[in-house]
């Protein structure tokens, strides 16, 4: 656990905070292992082996034990004989390595949410390019560059120096804490304060003295020397920042990177003056709009160990508010000009009005208003506080007139000199035919926004008689159209046509060009049987409309006196009297011909179906024969979706039947699918819906107000119960019903079995034996049981008749029995026990009509 806890010395100072108390750890304890490992977590954060030591002391570390760590080191000959000295030796390469800015910023800039907290009602230029929450410009310089020449050396940097040529050699050394290399077999050389190109020249002098081959005016012998792992450097933020502090940054560090790590300029911090301080001297100031600006980011002032960044207050601010594509605040240099703060605000938007910007200026006792023009801005000085206001473009047009209405081309137009009415309808492309002439308006806007209307009769400016009118700015021309004046004319037809509605009306019509738009007749339309129902424009009449009486040709041929409809006629196609369409009944079972028929007439019966069927069969049961009909709330087909379907079936067989067809063929194809497409099905007719579900509403709510009245079912369907023998030996009696669409006879065959259900003790079905009573069948099914209503008994017999017992002074009578029937035995219901308390009011009822009785007969007595 000591070891884990030592590995964390490592880490860069930034994550100090996090490092665990290690005042108990004992050197003597770490294996060498250990050692060489915390040395190595070291170097990868950026720490040299003196930087390790001292971070190991900082933290509590007792002095002994940094001394004994410290002569552990050099017993493993990592630090040599003393603290800054290096080694050289032999490794594996591995990229160059910084302490990481993210993490040295980590943590430090979350103080009560510095980062988060709006800095200010109105955006300060600059300010959230190292403060935003979700920063992504780090600045982190790149490692991957080749080693720059101007890069000054310093204790700590690793250098890798490569022998090539005749002789081969490598060696890798730090720079000691007092400025030199130590490399074997040659000694110390002094680098220290040198640029990279300046020490690989000394470093070639002293190497000389031991490879011959590098010098001469033909060398053999080559070196290279380039930066390895990079050291760390401390750097003091001060004066205006977020985070002021000391950083440990990498040597490659510019003050970009600095003012990163310390989250930027605080609200009061300059952006336009940051001083770079080293050695009590300021080597640089950094403007950051220049960066913001022109991308000029000024890095080739690189920081070194204990520089001072200074942040001084703002010099001063300005506002820019308005029609500018980047208002907020921005801070400004002595002598600046207006020109360079709209740079700053990145110019006028699309809108602005920028021939004059308003300034508002605090002078000595009070704030005064200026305007400055276009031609000041590069010459006018802004003023600390100063705030600038940039107007938008007024919304009204210098030269617009505008038609609306019957023309061709509405909208608006130029007003040129001596534009008169009849040249803007020019302009215009001219009227549209139903342009109303009697009457134009001219609106016209005065000077005090004040409004006045000019009336013109187009027909006469067209005939050269009128007046043209010299039309002003803002001007609006409207010409109406006639259909603007009245109300849109209509006409309808309903009935039997193929599409009713309503449709457009037009001068001149007929019923028969009605009739026409709306597809055509029916089949079942009466062309004899024509009313028109046209409205009366009398006011003070009694009559609602006047009906015309009139017939058409069944090929829509024009009549030798045809009816012109009127505006809101109504055209109604009455149906043929008397027609249906074709009717189908079906014949199931028994039949030497079973399936479906076609009624022939309106009176056609049961029996004369029957007989077009072949008769019963052999094996008919003609007294178990059923008819199914339809009720009133069965869903059938309207005529409208059995045509849709129809059509379809048509369709669909002429394109199997039709792979290439000719032009009858296709044309044909053409219509039928027209027809599919104008057909608009509905299950029921709306008259015959509203008819159906009044009905469904009316039982609803008989079964709502009777509480005891269990729900209504509405049947599609139901069974009849029908004598089909005495139908048989008597076609045309009262018992031989008149069929109806849809009606189904079901003729079973001969059957021999009884049902039994109810409250029996055992219900089941059993064999029919002739002459049986109905007692017999029930005890066959094990009798009646206990909560059997006997006398309620009753039988449904096979073709849907139901006989009920009959009681006659105390005698049962039962039904009669036959085969196919089925009979059912009620029940009482369940047997509902009496509570605790009912029991105590009826004995106490019956106790005191006992002590009531006894008083009467003492009393008698």
């Amino acid at each position: 656990m000591s070891f884990i806890i030592l590995i964390t010395l490592g880490y860069t100072a930034a994550h100090a905070q996090n490092i665990p108390d290690i005042s108990t750890i004992r050197v003597d304890d770490l294996t060498d292992a250990q050692v060489q490992e915390l040395v190595a977590k070291g170097k990868e954060a950026g720490l040299t082996e003196p930087e390790l030591l001292q971070a190991a002391q900082q933290r509590g570390l007792p002095r002994t034990e940094v001394e004994k760590l410290r002569i552990r080191l050099e017993q493993l000959k990592l630090t040599g004989d003393g603290p800054g000295r290096t080694t050289t030796r032999r490794s594996e390469r591995e990229t160059r390595k910084q302490s990481d800015l993210v993490e040295i910023s980590d943590g430090m800039l979350s103080q009560d949410g510095d980062l988060t907290r709006p800095t200010s009602d109105k955006p300060i230029f600059g300010s959230k390019l190292f403060s935003a929450v979700d920063r992504k410009l780090t600045f982190e310089p790149n490692l991957n560059l080749a080693t720059p020449q101007n890069y000054i050396l310093g204790p700590g940097d690793m250098l890798y120096i490569d022998i090539y040529g005749l002789s081969e050699q490598s060696y890798e050394a730090i720079v000691s804490p007092e400025g030199n290399l130590m490399l074997d077999n040659v000694g110390p050389v002094s680098v220290s304060g040198l640029t990279i190109e300046d020490a690989t020249r000394r470093i070639k002098n002293r190497l000389g003295n031991y490879y011959p081959g590098m010098g001469g005016s033909n060398p053999n012998t080559f070196a290279q020397v380039s930066l390895g792992d990079i050291r760390t450097i401390k750097v003091h933020l001060v004066g205006e920042v977020r985070m002021p502090g000391t950083f440990t940054l990498s040597a490659f560090s510019s003050v970009y990177n600095a003012l990163y790590a310390a989250g930027g300029p605080s609200d009061n911090g300059t952006l336009r003056n940051i001083k770079l301080v080293r050695n009590n001297r300021t080597l640089a100031t950094i403007d950051i709009y220049e960066f913001l600006m022109e991308g000029s980011a000024n890095l080739n002032a690189q920081l070194q160990d204990q520089d001072v960044i200074l942040v001084e207050p703002f010099i001063a601010r300005v506002e820019v508010a308005g029609e500018v594509k980047r208002p907020g605040i921005f801070e400004i240099r002595d002598g600046e000009s207006l020109e360079s703060v709209m740079k700053y605000a990145g110019g006028f938007t699309d809108n602005a009005f920028a021939d004059r910007v308003s300034v508002t200026r605090n002078t000595s006792k009070e704030r005064a208003v200026s305007d400055i023009y276009q031609d000041q801005f590069s010459f006018f000085t802004v003023k600390g506080g100063d705030r600038y206001q940039v107007g938008e473009i007024l919304n009204r047009y210098s030269n617009r007139v505008q038609i609306k209405g019957a023309v061709f081309r509405e909208g608006n137009y130029a007003l040129s000199e001596g534009l008169t009415l009849s040249q803007l309808i020019q302009r215009a492309e001219g009227l549209r035919g139903e342009a109303y002439l009697p009457r134009a308006t001219v609106l016209r806007t005065n000077d005090d926004l004040s409004t006045e209307v000019f009336q013109v009769n187009l027909a006469e400016l067209q005939a050269g008689r009128g007046n043209d009118i010299l039309l002003q700015r803002e001007d609006i021309v409207r010409i109406s159209s006639i259909y603007d004046l009245t109300e849109e004319f209509y006409v309808k037809i309903t009935g039997e046509v193929r599409n009713p509605g309503i449709f457009p009306y037009s001068r001149n019509m007929t019923v028969e060009d009605l009739i026409v738009s709306a597809g055509g007749l029916k089949e079942a339309a009466s062309v004899s049987d024509v009313e028109v129902a046209r409205r009366i424009q009398d006011a003070n009449a009694r009559d609602i409309s006047e009906i015309i009486a009139t017939t058409i040709n069944p090929d829509l041929s024009p009549s030798s006196d045809p009816i012109i409809l009127s505006p809101f006629d109504n055209v109604i196609i009455r149906r043929k009297t008397n027609f249906m369409l074709e009717k189908m009944v079906r014949i199931e079972g028994q039949v030497n011909a079973p399936g479906e028929f076609a009624v022939r007439n309106a009176e056609e019966k049961i029996s004369d179906v029957i007989r077009r069927a072949g008769g019963l069969s052999e094996f008919a049961y003609p007294k178990g024969a059923t008819l199914i009909r339809r009720t009133e709330f069965y869903q059938t087909e309207s005529e409208k979706i059995r045509k849709q379907r129809n059509y379809e079936e048509l369709l669909a067989r002429l394109a199997n039947e039709s792979k290439d067809p000719s032009e009858s063929q296709a044309m044909l194809l053409q219509r039928v699918g027209k027809s599919i497409q104008q057909q608009q099905p509905s299950l029921l007719n709306r008259d015959e819906d509203i008819t159906v579900q009044t009905k469904i509403d009316a039982l609803s709510g008989i079964a709502d107000r009777k509480a005891d009245l269990a729900p209504i079912k509405i049947r599609e369907t139901e069974a009849i119960a029908i004598d089909l023998e005495t139908i048989l030996q008597n076609p045309g009696s009262k018992h031989d019903l008149i069929l109806e669409e849809g009606d189904i006879i079901s003729i079973p065959k001969q059957l021999q079995t009884v049902r039994l259900r109810g409250d029996i003790i055992y219900p089941t079905t059993v064999r029919y034996e002739s002459g049986r009573s109905m007692s017999f069948y029930i005890n066959r099914a094990g009798g009646f049981d206990n909560r059997a209503k006997r006398r309620r008994t009753y039988v449904v017999y096979a073709n849907g008749e139901v006989a009920r017992t009959k009681s006659f002074l105390g005698i049962r009578s039962y039904p009669i029995v036959e085969p196919g029937a089925e009979v059912i035995v009620p029940t009482k219901g369940p047997r509902i026990p009496f509570r605790p308390g009912e029991v105590i009011s009826i004995t106490t009822g019956l106790a005191t009509l006992a002590l009531l009785f006894s008083q009467i007969n003492f009393n008698g007595q």
